[in-house]
């Protein structure tokens, strides 16, 4: 066991062995047919959620924790940070926003509701509350998407130093990414209750 969790590349095979063989058992606990449709939108429900894990679990790791201790870093340490840790963590910050925002639109228009859910449930008279909290979510989800690829990456991309800026610039920049990180993480809370209260709420 120990050589499985001491390998991340292992250890995720396994993972997905074991995410696999749950829907499994799903399928026959439950006397549910594999059919072509119902197993299509359990995977893009499954990619849409640990998309969301990845990209809110990054947003909340550089609000939470590296934003408000970097002041705390001795500036010999800094760079360790800026270098190796933050553009990693940003890799996968802003392709997991990506991931999400994509496999939400593809669960949405292969579930028949992309249109009423964009329109935040006006296409149906506002009738469908589903569709209203769905909607809500959705247009909060992308954004935040926006921010990410617009905004907080272009800015971040010249605040560490990975493309060529001057000097001058870099405290601006940091600022920018750092205020429209916030607004994400204002609008996170919200979004995940209209995510989930569209589908708790409302059966």
């Amino acid at each position: 066991m120990a050589g499985i969790l001491s390998n991340l590349r292992s250890t995720i095979i396994v993972s997905l062995i074991l995410a696999v063989l749950m829907y499994a058992l799903y399928y026959v606990l439950s006397g549910s047919e594999y059919s072509g449709a119902a197993v299509t939108i359990a995977f893009l429900r499954w990619l849409h959620v640990i998309s969301g894990v990845m990209w809110i679990g990054l947003l909340w790791y550089f609000n939470f924790v590296q934003i408000p201790n970097m002041a705390k870093i001795p500036d010999d340490q800094k760079p360790a940070i800026g270098k190796v840790i933050a553009p990693a963590a940003l890799f996968w910050f802003r392709w997991g926003a990506a991931a999400t925002l994509l496999t939400g639109l593809a669960l949405a228009g292969h579930r028949g509701y992309l249109v009423e859910t964009l329109t935040i449930g006006a296409m149906d008279g506002f009738a469908n509350v589903q569709h209203v909290f769905l909607g809500l979510g959705m247009w909060m989800g992308i954004i935040m998407a926006f921010n990410v690829w617009v905004i907080i990456w272009p800015n971040q991309k010249i605040a560490l130093g990975l493309i060529d800026a001057p000097a001058e610039a870099k405290p601006a920049a940091a600022r920018k990414a750092m205020l429209f990180s916030r607004t994400n993480t204002l609008l996170s809370l919200p979004m995940l209750v209209a995510m989930a209260g569209s589908q708790t709420l409302f059966g």
